[in-house]
């Protein structure tokens, strides 16, 4: 009888060994937890941009480019934006996501429309748009016979023309603006798949 119990308690020891050894190698073999950045949707919560009343585009844009905190969701595991490893709870900061923004130089879209509009006859809205030659063409002709004034206030107005220094207009940060889209040879295309 002894014998027997000697034989299990061995069995049951190397058993419980195979069990630690598969322990220990599962562990080793998880992958290291991602970047914070490299999170999914949904696993992290982007806060708004602090929006600068004056250019109406987000605080700190340098480089056509700010940066907005994000909070990874409770109990996420990564490395947050200093390479440290932690749980979160989903009040910390985890990185900071680029946001897209526009260099402005304080040429206000609606004064830019409104002296196109009332003004435009005169050459007032290529003077403030900084186009001296233009606006004093359009002085001298009376705004090229009405013409001219009018087909500045629709390029205006669709934002085709924009201040002279390559400057973005001011224009409400929620407001409607002009976003143009352009294909190059870096634009992915998806191939149609026919059933």
């Amino acid at each position: 009888m002894a014998a027997r119990q000697r034989r299990w308690r061995g069995a049951a020891g190397r058993l419980l060994g195979l069990l630690w050894l598969a322990c220990v190698t599962a562990r080793a073999a998880e992958p290291p937890p991602p970047k914070c950045d490299e999170l999914r949707m949904g696993q992290y919560l982007c806060e708004d941009p602090k929006i600068d009343s004056g250019t109406q585009e987000p605080m700190n844009c340098t480089n056509h480019t700010a940066y907005v905190q994000c909070l990874p969701a409770p109990n996420i595991t990564c490395k947050d934006h200093s390479g440290i490893e932690k749980i979160f709870t989903g009040k910390e900061v985890g990185f900071y996501k680029p946001i897209e923004c526009r260099n402005v130089n304080g040429y206000s879209y609606k004064v830019a429309v409104a002296l196109s509009l009332f003004l435009g006859w005169l050459g007032a809205d290529r003077f403030y748009l900084g186009y001296p030659a233009l606006g004093l063409l359009k002085f001298c002709t009376v705004g090229f016979c009405g013409i001219g004034s009018l087909i500045d206030f629709i390029l205006i107005s669709m934002q085709i023309v924009g201040p002279s220094d390559g400057s973005s207009y001011i224009i409400d940060y929620y407001g409607a603006r002009l976003t143009r889209l352009s294909i190059t040879n870096g634009t992915f295309r998806k191939m149609q798949t026919y059933p």
